[in-house]
């Protein structure tokens, strides 16, 4: 038997594992619930507290709670939780090691191995910080995949058909919207667009700011003032809005939420939903101008779609289903748990990477462009500017992938010149992420124009290597960003470890409820969570050069002399010859199959598979000996 790889969705609302067990996903639950809060906290007394127990505390206590900590991932910030500050991936390699204590309690597994998956839009430095994580809870993280992609896993299409899916993904943190094609059981993402500061907290924000907006017109207390008062509300807002899922009205009732002149006041108040969808509609109109882009991006037209796929706990909202039918023209799917589908696919991508026959390929892409900064020369108007940004591997390209371009010098005899990797979709690279910088120096003295190739090989584990190659001497360098933030250390990774086995190894025993707190205030707390849970302004941010680029004017003179330009012809990008006749042939075997005789028909998707598996690997070469094969058979088919 191949070694388990489980899938985990690590949500920035609520978490999930699962595995796949005799041909089928399964989610591990606990007492029967699927769902881990995101939440981790301390009780009074310092021990650790994860998913439901800090989930229940935060009502009572929340300066010694934590939640949405995925929103922060990617960022160098530190947040408090107790006497101790913690990096994102600390607290969410907690979450994770609850998850892993689950599932080897639960189901009786061992867990070492681990596909966990991310919002389309994640960023590389979001998507090394969840790998980081992986790594602080004790996995060997094997794959970062994308949500809406692991949701389309879950649903089996046609075998024979070719469908385009739409995957609607809204989250309680993050939404994105990805297409994929899948035929024959191959996967391939088409297209994606996404928001990584949308989802169902923000609401929860708005609806919580109404409530709270009323409650001082009558009473003259706000409510938002009050840490537990807050929390309370929060708490009672969102039970609304899961009521209003199915139903057109919903109640909130808190008791002796505040207190006037030695006087309690109580909430006590009905939500109609369409005051709410008018609340929550702007937020939709984004998520469907994604919907637009994506379109846009993948070529096609809302009729091109076969099927509409909703995931992530917000889709319940019917307002969301309404849009999607009048933009799409078709009735959006929730068959399958949209809360647990993600978790679902994960385990079937890893059930594919161990081994197990699950008969789904997939390819992935990557949802930004990656490129370098230059200089860019006059334009007719007489303006030049050093912050220009030259992709080299576009968004929504398939992965893995290698791509190069043809950069040149622009000053005689330049002796050198910096490589500044930036990952993003504006032509100016102050407004993209920073990913990182080397210098190429001993360069030969020549005049101006000298050819620079810069070559970008990103891996499926979004491992980004770059090279810039000399061509006249073959002078070369290169650097490997596994993340864009500062790498730890080897001695720091084994204190954070050190740090979070002592933590877990201290968690509150009783894992459904939490210790409570009798007290209102905590002297030792000075973190006051807003309505976005991790205020910027409460946070330690000690690194935040890798947002973009600091030079100064002076700094852009003395740099004038030494950037790259890129010339104004590239040659095709590698493979797409190859691809484009891969694709025009797997058609003409599609026509052709009918021709061939029952007994010879498996010998004949085999080789359909050898060139599907070749295209989507990318391997150039097999890909031609493949081609050669079935074209030899297709030839004596189209004279039968």
């Amino acid at each position: 038997m191949s070694e388990i790889i489980v899938g985990i969705d690590l949500g920035t609302t609520n978490s999930e594992i699962a595995f796949v067990h005799n041909g089928q996903a399964k989610v591990i639950t606990e007492g029967g619930d699927p769902i881990l809060p995101s939440m981790v906290g301390v009780t009074e007394d310092g021990r650790l507290l994860v998913g439901r127990a800090a989930k229940n505390q935060w009502v009572l206590a929340p300066q010694r709670t934590i939640k949405s900590i995925k929103r922060k991932m990617g960022e160098s910030v530190q947040v408090p939780l107790g006497n101790t500050t913690y990096r994102p991936p600390e607290i969410s390699a907690l979450i994770l090691r609850a998850l892993v204590d689950r599932a080897q309690r639960e189901a009786g597994i061992t867990v070492r191995k681990a596909v966990i998956t991310v919002p389309a839009y994640f960023n590389d430095s979001q998507r090394q910080a969840t790998r980081e994580a992986g790594e602080l809870a004790g996995l060997e993280v094997v794959r970062i995949l994308n949500e809406p992609t692991a949701a389309a896993l879950t649903y089996q299409p046609a075998p024979e058909a070719c469908e385009r899916i739409l995957v609607y993904d809204f989250g309680g943190g993050t939404f994105d919207v990805s297409i994929v094609q899948t035929e024959r059981g191959v996967v391939e993402v088409l297209a994606s667009k996404g928001d990584t500061q949308l989802g169902g907290d923000d609401f929860d924000e708005i609806l919580l700011n109404f409530v709270a907006e009323r409650f001082l017109g009558e009473h003259g207390i706000d409510l938002r003032s009050d840490r537990v008062s807050k929390a309370r509300l929060l708490r009672a807002v969102e039970a609304a809005k899961r009521g209003l899922s199915d139903h057109p009205f919903a109640r909130i009732d808190e008791e002796f939420i505040a207190e006037k002149d030695g006087v309690p006041l109580h909430l006590s108040m009905e939500l109609a939903r369409s005051d709410y969808e008018d609340l929550i509609r702007p937020l939709l109109d984004r998520s469907m101008d994604c919907v637009n882009s994506a379109l846009m991006d993948a070529e096609l037209t809302a009729n091109d779609l076969s099927r509409v796929i909703l995931v992530g706990g917000s889709t319940r909202t019917p307002l969301i289903g309404q849009l999607l039918e009048a933009r799409l023209g078709q009735v959006a799917h929730r068959e399958i748990n949209p809360d647990l589908c993600v978790a679902m696919g994960a385990a079937i991508q890893g059930a594919m990477i161990a081994g197990q026959d699950v008969g789904q390929v997939l390819i992935d892409i990557t949802p930004h462009s990656l490129g370098i900064k230059c200089y860019a020369p006059m334009d007719e108007h007489g303006r030049s500017t050093l912050h220009r940004f030259a992709p080299i591997i576009p968004r929504n390209t398939a992965l893995p992938v290698s791509r190069s371009e043809l950069f040149r010098t622009v000053a005689d005899m330049q002796a050198e010149v910096d490589i500044e990797v930036f990952q993003g979709e504006s032509n100016d690279v102050r407004e993209n992420h920073r990913l990182g910088v080397f210098t190429v120096s001993g360069l030969a003295r020549a005049p101006s124009g000298n050819p620079i190739v810069v070559q970008f090989d990103l891996t499926l584990d979004g491992i980004l290597k770059v090279s810039a190659r000399e061509r006249q001497t073959g002078l070369s360098k290169q650097i490997t960003i596994e993340q864009a933030l500062k790498p730890i250390s080897a001695e720091d990774r084994r204190s954070s470890v050190a740090r979070l086995d002592e933590m877990f190894a201290n968690r509150a025993t009783n894992w459904t409820e939490s210790a409570t707190d009798n007290s209102d205030n905590d002297d030792d707390a000075d973190w006051d969570e807003s309505a976005d849970d991790l205020d910027d302004d409460d946070l330690d941010d000690s690194d935040d050069d890798d947002l973009g680029d600091d030079t100064d004017d002076a700094d852009d003179a003395e740099a004038a002399a030494t950037p790259a330009l890129p010339t104004l012809v590239v040659g095709p990008r590698e493979g797409q010859r190859e691809e484009v006749q891969a694709r025009a042939l797997l058609e003409k075997a599609e026509r052709l199959r009918g021709k061939t005789l029952d007994e010879d028909r498996a010998e004949f998707d085999g080789l359909i598979r050898k060139v599907h598996v070749a295209l989507t690997d990318r391997k150039w070469a097999e890909l031609g000996t493949a081609m050669a094969e079935l074209s030899d058979v297709l030839f004596y088919l189209e004279d039968a």
